[in-house]
């Protein structure tokens, strides 16, 4: 009797145990089905979603049941069909969500279980899926001009994958779209944070939002030496910061700067020509405030004019000596010519054409 009763509890559970299976089966088998098909361009996509959606049920049996539900690949499975459903269902966002999120769901279970991490793959290929799905949801939103849902895709795929330096980019150019600056800045500095090939490019960007829109120049001296330290050769940016202590009636600290560059670096023609625009650019202002003044006040305008001449004085040795370092500078050229013809000095402005316009030809 006790081997017969044995024999029958092992019968029992044998029968048991394939019940548990026959859904995670079904799923597998329906799984490879899908593959095939979808290998196949000539596939209806509706016939994809239907042998996907088949699959997906049977997991949602399987992980009912308490004996099944303790099985990886019932959730291994169940993430695959999730995460390939919101890949392929290009048109309904809101059932594509939902899928991701049961794939995720599925996947924080199913590791859960998995020590033997037999399921690793399956659960690998559907976080990419995952991941790809964001980002597809992402850049069709982008291209359907809805900036603010493609941030939102974007920002969801950088929590997905925090290494992935161009959702980064894409969240900043997308905020960047809807005029969120402070969104664009949090999201381009952390392009920037991992060492982007574009971290210079950026630099610019950061700056340029900083001043034009955000009208902060502190913040945007505060990113000018931050950049700097890293690319010390990116002219843009000094060229900036200089006009910044300009603006700011600072001349003095942009020589003072400029000058401790163009020691450390005396080949360097672009700190002599910036050097020459720290003077350039103060004549150009009160070239500005001539031009209103009333014609009668001729004491005035001489006034004006003298102080002119004599900061375009100052910025003419610096743009010489640009060019001595640098012959084919065509800053330095550019603004010479400009001075010259300025003074209606007709010998020198000949001579400066004459090189900026075989510069050009070249």
């Amino acid at each position: 009797m006790k081997r017969v009763f044995l024999g029958i509890i092992l019968a029992g559970t044998v029968s048991a145990a394939f019940a548990q299976k026959s859904e995670v089966n079904e799923a597998k088998k329906k799984w490879g089905i899908f593959q095939l098909t979808s290998q196949g361009a000539s596939t209806p996509l509706a016939k994809k979603l239907e042998t996907i959606k088949s699959g997906l049920a049977n997991t949602d049996k399987a992980i009912a049941d308490e004996k099944s539900k303790v099985m990886p690949e019932a959730w291994s499975y169940r993430a695959l069909f999730a995460s390939s459903a919101a890949i392929l269902d290009t048109v309904d966002a809101a059932n594509a969500d939902a899928n991701i999120k049961i794939a995720q769901e599925a996947i924080t279970e199913g590791k859960k279980i998995d020590a033997k991490g037999s399921e690793k793959d399956n659960f690998a290929l559907a976080e990419t899926n995952i991941a790809n799905a964001v980002r597809n949801a992402g850049v069709m939103a982008y291209n359907k001009k809805d900036y603010k849902t493609a941030y939102t895709k974007f920002v969801q795929a950088t929590v997905i994958n925090p290494q992935d330096t161009s959702m980064y980019l894409n969240a900043g150019i997308a905020a960047r779209n809807t005029e969120d600056w402070p969104a664009t800045v949090q999201q381009f500095k952390k392009v920037i944070s991992l060492n982007s090939p574009q971290s210079s490019e950026l630099y610019n960007e950061l700056v340029d939002i900083t001043l034009r829109k955000q009208k902060d120049t502190t913040a945007a001296l505060g990113i000018i030496k931050e950049a700097v330290a890293k690319y010390p050769d990116n002219v843009e940016l000094i060229k900036t910061e200089t006009q910044i202590y300009i603006d700011r009636g600072d001349a003095a600290k942009s020589e003072q700067m400029l000058n401790a560059l163009a020691t450390k670096e005396p080949t360097n023609p672009n700190y002599q020509v910036l050097l020459g625009n720290i003077y350039f650019s103060q004549a150009l202002k009160l070239q500005n405030e001539r031009n209103k003044i009333d014609a009668k006040k001729v004491k005035e305008f001489n006034d004006v004019t003298a102080k002119m001449n004599g900061l375009l004085d100052k910025s003419l040795p610096f743009y010489k000596k640009a060019l001595e370092i640098d012959p084919k500078n065509a800053g330095a050229l550019e603004t010479l010519k400009t001075i010259y013809g300025f003074r209606n000095d007709t010998k020198n402005y000949e001579d400066i054409k004459k090189r900026l316009d075989a510069l050009l030809k070249q």
